[in-house]
């Protein structure tokens, strides 16, 4: 995979992933502002198997903020990510402070380069796949990446929180 170049790449993430000299493919789409689905937008426009689509979530675990990284085909498993850090309850995360958290807009939300590093969880069927999407940083921009290469990226834990 090439390395994103240009100011149509240069996100927080994108910058990320190049300090660390991980290699990626950017895949830019037309998003319409009309969509509330964000990830299956991103399915659809780019030709992707939604299931190598996946979505960013903030949720709050004991009073903790964790970044939850799920397929677009599933929904967050909160109990799921609780156990897999050693929590006991979980809730989704309010969305102004997912915001003010991660620097992205509800949306937009990457896992890679948010303004404040919380704990991340990658659903374990990532593992399946060569390569995955998830958002580069801004509605519209996805980028590819090797699943492995995520996880050594953000130190992420790797457990079944998505559920079907």
């Amino acid at each position: 995979m090439a390395k994103g170049k240009g100011p149509a790449s240069a996100t927080p993430a994108t910058a990320a992933l190049a300090e660390l000299g991980i290699p990626y493919a950017l895949h830019p789409y037309p998003h319409d502002p009309d969509v509330t689905e964000f990830g299956r937008e991103a399915a659809e426009a780019l030709g992707f198997p939604p299931e190598r689509v996946f979505k960013t979530l903030l949720a709050d675990v004991d009073g903790d903020l964790y970044t939850a990284v799920v397929p677009v085909t599933t929904t967050l498993d909160l109990k799921a990510l609780a156990a897999a850090v050693g929590g006991k309850k979980a809730a989704m995360a309010d969305p102004e402070r997912a915001e003010r958290s991660s620097g992205y807009h509800v949306g937009g939300i990457s896992p890679l380069g948010q303004k404040k590093e919380v704990p991340t969880v990658l659903d374990s069927s990532a593992m399946e796949f060569e390569s995955i999407l998830v958002s580069a940083g801004r509605r519209g921009l996805d980028l590819e990446l090797v699943p492995v290469h995520l996880v050594t990226a953000l130190n992420a834990r790797i457990s079944p929180i998505g559920r079907r």
